[in-house]
């Protein structure tokens, strides 16, 4: 089952709860059966990685872990804070507004 989220790659998120909390970044990857997000330099691991073709040198890379959708929100850059994203009808259109400012996302 789906866990529904508002939130889309490429959206601009600060982390609300947890040890990344305060960070922000923009949306890699969203899992919505996980209900999880990938964001960028947040919650970084560390993973050992064998020599290939790409990486001939191998070694230790980091890489970004994801981060449950709960614990993130969405961040206004214009205003400056944290808002909602809400959902209205313009014409034949479905689109995201911000709940605070009521802008176009």
């Amino acid at each position: 089952m789906e866990k529904k989220t508002r939130l889309k790659k490429d959206d601009f998120v600060v982390v609300i709860a947890g040890s990344s909390k305060g960070a922000t970044g923009k949306i890699l990857a969203v899992d919505r059966k996980k209900g999880r997000v990938l964001i960028e330099k947040v919650n970084l691991k560390k993973k050992h990685v064998r020599p290939d073709q790409n990486n001939p040198q191998g070694g230790i890379v980091e890489i970004e872990g994801s981060i449950d959708a709960s614990n993130v929100m969405l961040f206004n850059q214009k205003l400056k804070d944290v808002t909602k994203p809400i959902y209205k009808v313009i014409g034949d259109k479905r689109t995201r507004v911000c709940k605070k400012s009521g802008e176009e996302l």
